[in-house]
This record gives C-alpha cells, sequence and structure tokens, in this order.
C-alpha cells in the first residue's frame, strides 16, 4: 500500500475520545496522541512526537486527529511542518521534552480594525462584528457633522444687491467680425418687502412653497431628489423651496450643474434660515428671480408685462407672473419659438391661463385670497408686445434669437445658460447680404407699399426671406420684418402662411425617384411596380377638373362629393384636348395636371419626397387631400430655401444652421459638423432643377432672370391672395422670399391672414410681382464678384406617361370654358416689370400664340391670339373651404 494511503494509528481508550470525554491522561478539551505511541516513522507521520505534559502523563499529545486534520492545519499555518511545529503549543505551556522539536508560539497582533476577522475562515472572515458597524456608523456620522460644521462656518448669506449680474454674449459675423455683444443685461430694480403686493408673495407660496412662513428653509425630499438626479446626469431642478431658490438665484456667479455646487447652496440655505427673516428672504428671492424678457425682479417684471409698478398689479397679474417663474419660454403668451419650437404663441397662452387659474385655486384653498375676488380673474390679463435692446433693432434681433435658438435646440446649453452669458458665438451670417436683402425688401415697400394712399389693402403687408448655401446649409442671411424690436414674430422662422405653388417641385420629384402606381397595383407598390414618369409626360390642364385615383376612380371628399381642381383664374390650358407637359405645367404653374399627379404618385409619396428635400413633417397640412400637392403647407422661409438647395446640390442634403462655433471662457465648447445626406438621385434632382429652369426662361418666373447666370425657381399664389412666393437658386445660393398681409397687433383670437387684392396696386399679387422682385433684386447685390456658375446637365429619366393623345371630346359632352374671349377677360401688363413675349406655352400640341404665365388669356385658343399677360403665377390651393387639409395655421415651422 502506498504511504499516501497508509491509515494512521487507531486510537486507544486514553486517545482522542478520551480527550473529547475531557478524561484524565490528557489536555483539557484537546485530543490526545495515541497511547503507547512510538518514535516510529508510523507512530509520527503527521507530526512530530512531544514530550508528557506537566502533570507528568505518560500520554504524548497531539493536537491532530488525522492527517486530513493536520494536511489542513498545515495549509492555515503556511506549510505541514510549521502546522505540526505550532501544534505544540496548549495550555501545558512550552512543548515539553519530546522526542519530536518543539517550539513555542508566537500570540497574534491585535489590529485596530479587525476587518477581514481573525480566527474566522470562508465566509466568516468576511461578515463584520457589531463593534465594527458601530463604530463605522459613528464615525460617518460624526464626520458628517464635522463637515456640515465647516461647510455652514464657511458659507456667507447672499447679498441682493449683488445678485443677477450676467455676462453678455457677443455674437459675431460669418467672417469673426462683432455683430452685437448683447443677452446678458440685467434689467432690475430692488424694491422694498412692503412695495411687493401680499398677492404677489402668496402667489409664489402656494405654487411654489406653501409652508414657506414655517419651514427651516430646506426641504430634505427635494434636496434627495437633486442630488439623485445629478447622480444619473440630470438636471438639479424640483422640490426646492423659496430659500433654496433664491439662494440659487443669488449664486450667478456659479452656475454649474455639480453636486459640489449643490450641497453648497444647501449650506448657505441653512444659513438663511436660520439668520435670515422670512419677510427678508421672500423680498430677496422676488427681487432676484428671472422672469423672462430680461427682466429680474418684480419690479422689471411689472414693466415688461405690463408697463407698471409692482405696487399697482392685481392678484390676476401676480398670478401670472408668477407662472413666468416657470420658465417665460413656455409661458410668455408672445411665444418663443425661436428657442423651441414647440413654444408657440397659442401654447404658450393655453399653458400660462392653466397655470395662473391653478395658483388662483390655490391661493383660495390656502385661504390667501377671496373667493369673490378671485371670480374677477378667468381670463389671461392684457399683456404687452415684448421689448428688446435697442441694440437689437432692424435684423439684428432676429438674427440673435434664430442663433439661440439653434445653440439651445443642437447643443447642450440651455437658455438659461445663455441667459448667464459669457459666451461667444460665430454665426453663419454674412452681413453683406443681410443688409442686401433688407434694401430690397424696403425698396419695394418704397416704391409700392402704401398705406396711407390705400389703407384698405396696403396696410399689415408684411415680408420674410432666407437665403442658404447649398453646399453647406450655413443660412447666410434672413429678412425676419420691419423692426426686431416693434415687429416679433420673425417671418424667416415661422409665419404660417401657406407656400402654394412653389410645393410642385417635390410632386415632380416623387414622380421621378419612385413613379406613378399602376391601375391595378396597391397603394404601397414597390419600385418596379411602378412607372418612373418623365418630365415629358402628360397630363390633362383642364380647369375643374375631375380629379381621379391611381385606380381611375373619381376621387370624392368625406361627404361624397366629387372634387374638381381648378386653374388661376378658371383657365384650362390647350384645349380641346388639354394635354401638357410636365415641364409646360411646371411654367405656367397649373394645377390640374399637378394634382393629378400627385394622386398618381401616391400623396403619401409626395410628403416624403417634401421631408427627403428638408421640410419639417411639422409644417405640413394633411396628405389627405388633392389640394396638398398645391401647396397647403406652410413651411418657413428658411426650410424653403434649404428644400430647394437641396435641388441645387444635385440631391444632397445639407439641413440649415445659422452657429458654427461657440466657445466660453474655458475655449470651444461647440462646432458645428457637416451632416449631408443623401435625398435624391443626381439625376432626380438635376432634372427638377432643369424643369425649374424652365420656369425662369420662359414661365412664370422671367422677373427672376439674371443677365449671365443660371437661375431656376418657382412662383406661388394661395386661396384668397393671402400669400405670395418666390423660391430660387443659382448654384451657389438658395433663396426664398414670402410676402402676405396679417395684423399681428390685433388681439390673438383675431390674428388671421389678410387678402391681398389690390395690394400694392396690382389687382392681385402673384410670386411673379414683388416676391420675385425681391429675390431678383437681392441676388443681384448677394451675388456680385463671384463667377457664375452652370447648373449640372440633367441625365434622361423616365417614361413619358399617357403618350396617346385623348380623344377630341364633342362641343355637347364638355364645352370649352375658354372657346370665347369672353370668359376670361385678357390681364394688362403692370408698370415696373418687365414685359414677357409671347412663347410656345401650348408645347408640342400647337394650340396657337397663347401668352406665357397662365396660358393666355383665353389659354391659347384656336382661331385667335392673345395679348401677352403678366407674368404671374396660376395656382390656387381650392382647398381651404371645409376639406379639414390644416388651413392657414394647419403646421408649425422649424
Amino acid at each position: 500500500m502506498s504511504e499516501h494511503r497508509r491509515k494512521p494509528p487507531q486510537p486507544q481508550g486514553d486517545g482522542r475520545a478520551a480527550a473529547r470525554r475531557g478524561q484524565p491522561g490528557s489536555s483539557a478539551g484537546r485530543r490526545a496522541a495515541p497511547r503507547g505511541a512510538t518514535g516510529s516513522p508510523s507512530d509520527s507521520y503527521g507530526a512530530r512526537s512531544y514530550g508528557s505534559d506537566s502533570s507528568g502523563s505518560g500520554g504524548e499529545e497531539r493536537p491532530y486527529g488525522g492527517r486530513a486534520e493536520a494536511r489542513r492545519a498545515a495549509q492555515r499555518g503556511g506549510g505541514r511542518r510549521r502546522a505540526a511545529d505550532n501544534a505544540g503549543r496548549g495550555p501545558g505551556g512550552p512543548a515539553g521534552p519530546g522526542r519530536g522539536r518543539g517550539r513555542a508560539a508566537t500570540p497574534a497582533k491585535k489590529r485596530l480594525i479587525d476587518y477581514p476577522r481573525a480566527g474566522r475562515y470562508g465566509w466568516r472572515r468576511w461578515v463584520p462584528s457589531w463593534r465594527l458597524v458601530t463604530g463605522t456608523f459613528i464615525g460617518f456620522i460624526g464626520s458628517l457633522v464635522a463637515v456640515a460644521g465647516i461647510g455652514y462656518a464657511m458659507v456667507s448669506v447672499p447679498n441682493v444687491a449683488q445678485t443677477a449680474k450676467a455676462q453678455n454674449n457677443v455674437f459675431e459675423w460669418s467672417d469673426g467680425s462683432v455683430m452685437v455683444a448683447t443677452g446678458g443685461e440685467t434689467n432690475r430694480q430692488i424694491i422694498n418687502y412692503s412695495m411687493i403686493p401680499k398677492e404677489m408673495r402668496y402667489a409664489v407660496i402656494s405654487q411654489e412653497n406653501k409652508t414657506f412662513e414655517t419651514d427651516s428653509g430646506i426641504d430634505p425630499n427635494g434636496i434627495a431628489r437633486a442630488v439623485f438626479n445629478m447622480a444619473k446626469g440630470g438636471q438639479t431642478q424640483g422640490g426646492s423651496t423659496i430659500t433654496q431658490q433664491y439662494v440659487k438665484n443669488a449664486r450667478l456667479d456659479d452656475q454649474s450643474q455639480t453636486i459640489s455646487r449643490k450641497f453648497k447652496e444647501i449650506f448657505v440655505a441653512i444659513k438663511v434660515g436660520a439668520t435670515v427673516p422670512k419677510d427678508e428672504i421672500m423680498a430677496g428671492y422676488l427681487n432676484s428671480a428671472y422672469f423672462g424678457r430680461g427682466a429680474y425682479g418684480i419690479q422689471a417684471a411689472a414693466r415688461a408685462y405690463f408697463n407698471k409698478e409692482a405696487k399697482d398689479l392685481n392678484p390676476g397679474e401676480c398670478a401670472f407672473l408668477s407662472a413666468m417663474l416657470k420658465g417665460a419660454t413656455y409661458y410668455d403668451p408672445a411665444g418663443a419659438t425661436s428657442l423651441d419650437p414647440t413654444a408657440t404663441r397659442e401654447a404658450n397662452q393655453k399653458r400660462a391661463l392653466a397655470q395662473m387659474q391653478d395658483t388662483l385655486d390655490k391661493m383660495v384653498e390656502y385661504g390667501h385670497l377671496d373667493a369673490a375676488e378671485r371670480a374677477k380673474y378667468k381670463t389671461l390679463p392684457e399683456v404687452q408686445s415684448p421689448r428688446s435692446n435697442s441694440q437689437l433693432g432692424g435684423q439684428i434681433g432676429y438674427l440673435v434669437d434664430l442663433a439661440k435658438g439653434y445653440i439651445v435646440n443642437n447643443t447642450d446649453i440651455t437658455a438659461d445658460d445663455l441667459q448667464q452669458g459669457g459666451y461667444t458665438i460665430r454665426t453663419t451670417f454674412d452681413k453683406k447680404k443681410v443688409n442686401a436683402l433688407e434694401a430690397a425688401v424696403k425698396k419695394v415697400q418704397k416704391q409700392s407699399i402704401k398705406p396711407k394712399l390705400r389703407p384698405k389693402t396696403d396696410t399689415h403687408v408684411q415680408f420674410g426671406g432666407a437665403s442658404v448655401d447649398p453646399a453647406t446649409g450655413a443660412i447666410k442671411a434672413i429678412y425676419g420684418g420691419e423692426n426686431a424690436t416693434k415687429h416679433f414674430t420673425d417671418n424667416a422662422d415661422a409665419t404660417g402662411a401657406q407656400v402654394g405653388s412653389t410645393f410642385k417641385p417635390f410632386v415632380l420629384a416623387a414622380a421621378m425617384k419612385w413613379g406613378v402606381r399602376n391601375p391595378d397595383g396597391l397603394e404601397s407598390q414597390a419600385q418596379d411596380e411602378r412607372t418612373v414618369a418623365s418630365p415629358k409626360s402628360l397630363y390633362s390642364g383642364k380647369n375643374k377638373l375631375k380629379i381621379k385615383n391611381y385606380n381611375g376612380s373619381v376621387w370624392t371628399d368625406k361627404d361624397g362629393k366629387e372634387w374638381l381642381q381648378t386653374n388661376d383664374g378658371n383657365e384650362s390650358i390647350n384645349p380641346p384636348t388639354y394635354k401638357i407637359d410636365l415641364r409646360e405645367a411646371m411654367e405656367q404653374s397649373v394645377n390640374s395636371a399637378y394634382v393629378q399627379l400627385g394622386m398618381d404618385v401616391g400623396l403619401d409619396k409626395v410628403k416624403e419626397a417634401a421631408l427627403d428635400a428638408g421640410v419639417l413633417e411639422g409644417s405640413l397640412a394633411s396628405s389627405a387631400f388633392p389640394s396638398f400637392s398645391i401647396g397647403t403647407s406652410d413651411p418657413s422661409a428658411i426650410r424653403m430655401a434649404g428644400a430647394y438647395a437641396t435641388f441645387a446640390s444635385s440631391g444632397t442634403r445639407n439641413d440649415p444652421f445659422s452657429v458654427t462655433e461657440v466657445k466660453d471662457k474655458d475655449g470651444v465648447v461647440y462646432t458645428h459638423k457637416a451632416k449631408p445626406v443623401p435625398a435624391f438621385d443626381a439625376k432626380v434632382a438635376d432634372n427638377v432643377t432643369d424643369v425649374l429652369k424652365s420656369v425662369v426662361e420662359k414661365g412664370t418666373g422671367t422677373n427672376a432672370q439674371l443677365p449671365g447666370r443660371e437661375v431656376a425657381g418657382k412662383t406661388g399664389t394661395t386661396d384668397g391672395n393671402k400669400s405670395a412666393w418666390f423660391v430660387g437658386y443659382t448654384p451657389q445660393l438658395s433663396t426664398a422670399i414670402s410676402m402676405f398681409r396679417m395684423d399681428d397687433n390685433a388681439s390673438n383670437k383675431n390674428r388671421k391672414f389678410l387678402e391681398m387684392y389690390g395690394t400694392g396696386g396690382q389687382e392681385k399679387i402673384h410670386g411673379a410681382s414683388f416676391p420675385a422682385q425681391i429675390w431678383h433684386d437681392y441676388m443681384a447685390e448677394a451675388l456680385q464678384g463671384t463667377q457664375p456658375e452652370s447648373f449640372p446637365t440633367p441625365e434622361p429619366i423616365g417614361k413619358v406617361l399617357n403618350a396617346t393623345p385623348s380623344p377630341t371630346p364633342t362641343p355637347s359632352a364638355t364645352p370649352s370654358p375658354s372657346a370665347s374671349p369672353s370668359v376670361s377677360p385678357s390681364r394688362t401688363h403692370k408698370p415696373g416689370f418687365p414685359k414677357p413675349t409671347a412663347s410656345d406655352t401650348c408645347g408640342f400640341w400647337g394650340c396657337g400664340t397663347g401668352g406665357n404665365g397662365n396660358g393666355g388669356a383665353n389659354g391659347g385658343t384656336t382661331g385667335g391670339v392673345t395679348d401677352s399677360p403678366t407674368p404671374t403665377d396660376t395656382s390656387s390651393t381650392g382647398d381651404t373651404k371645409g376639406n379639414g387639409n390644416g388651413g392657414l395655421f394647419g403646421g408649425q415651422t422649424g
């Protein structure tokens, strides 16, 4: 038998059993060596033999009962021999003179912190003793008390006179020169507690901190929430007492979102709560809080919103101002779409009224306001229009707002951060182009818009415009309105004005990208089940055309009525066949052809094409109606310029942007990074451009021609003549110009678009008139000194649809509305615009010498020649009456 399997000597009568029983002859509590053990190798295998104990017993002690125990002891002690040597320790003292070699044991050193625990093995080593737990807890609490004491001693009570000191932001032109230093001004006047209406104090208490008059100044639950939010990367907001909010307002020198800052605020709040009277805290808070519109403190807020002293505020106005403390961006009735597209005038008014009413209800509930007095304030108080810094006059205020909005929506910098200032912001705006665009608008206003001469037609006339670099998406110039300190809506960014026929290029792009649906297919047909349309495809130009679904059935509305699409002036094109190709239909802006094309392609695809080009979905009207294809949507001038820029760049979309770089005191914190998106194949985009070139060369857009340069563009006019557009581009620059009438100073419920019949002395305003003139004058100046460039030559695309002419209808079946000159009187040429020459507007159908722009006053009738009319856009949405397609305010711009 091998040695490692040899059995140890069996214990005798006074061996291990005796040791367990505590019998004589063995050490108490120890296992004794086998009786009669010898010094033979078999007897001394697991441990050396030792001498007898002090009692003289002849039995040798053996501390381990077998090889397994000896082996475990050796492992615990660092080795078999060391374990055996240490085994001599026992109650008898030093090892006796036995046969083996004895050695005295060294007592274990005591540790200050017994962890991991000595004398414990396995998982028990890692379970702390109650002494350790108790000591640790006491030490932790003591440390907190010490830290709190030190923190409390180090902080000081803030001085309200030194609060709300913000820095300016420096806005730069694209070339690095300074545009304006603004944004951090402090509009504040400290007033005494006695000058603050009690209704204002109790409005804040009721809404923000109902226990203010009795609490210690801090809210433990709110603090815990704030710390938790900070730990997971959120904002330190919510749950603060008025005392804590005052402390936060008072420490504008440090607005960093850190846990250490929050703890410092807590110490300050504790000290303020313990040493400062409640009336002083309330006065300090209301004198330092930010109410929006650049107003710090209740006195400045009363002036900014109501132009009165704070002491004269009534309970309703106090409740209203308490709502502004929650964030004026979303509660100011004037709106703040430049900072957030959702902060519209209507949405903000709804939020402010709800918050105001809730505050008044709580004031009654908590006994701070009489119910009868509360009943007087059911609507928003009359609020004056916002006022701006005089430095922000002209276009500067619009440019600054646009840049601030871009920063807030595209970086980690918040509106509050911008309000505190300290940033240097490099914009994309070109000073020369901004001045040129403003000058072009003022020229038209001075020459043609005369409110005193024509008060019924020339009042409330407004223009908007934007210019975008197709290669990058950089916004080079905007025209937001007459003056940012007088007219507060940025007409380049948000108006609600429908775009009319300038939407038609998206229909054409959809027809060339996805194709029309086959009559026997499904609406969701795949690409290979569709037929891509060529610009030479033929469609009907008939006025009051029955619009058909892709399968040939006539489209009906929800009431079962057939849809009859009209053309501008109720004119049919090219009778008796009415056939016109898509290029000519674009040149003359024929509604019926493009409405039917949109139905054949699918309005979902038309919508997708507009989105791909860069139009924001929130600005699109319902695509459930055929007239969607002719511009019932209301994108901003910035987005229309950007969308056309996608065609100019051969199908690559670069979303418009206004800021290239932001720096603070520590360096660059934001740099714009280009993110080009392939929206259309170059073949599609270049063919759209080629068709739009025809519009400027011989269609409704001839007023936009630039000698020596290639120009592509489209006119647009809406139903009721309530807005007119021209959007066009060269390879280097894309620009959109809008014109409309709207009384911004009317009460909010009465804001509406007004008709422009007779405006500027013209019978009707078209995109070809004043908008095209402004576009021309601006682009001629903006492109001065740059080398003319050419558009790419388009590759042939698609199939000619409807190539076989339809049979000529009998006179009794469909009499032509243009059979005689009496149906539509010929239009006369308006002074101030170049008179176009007659052109082949009836195309290859050879229908005579109709005038360009709308197919001639009589549609180019056979057997007669009409006078050449004024170049006009002929779109007509024809959809704003009872079809629920979004209406004038059907979408928000971005």
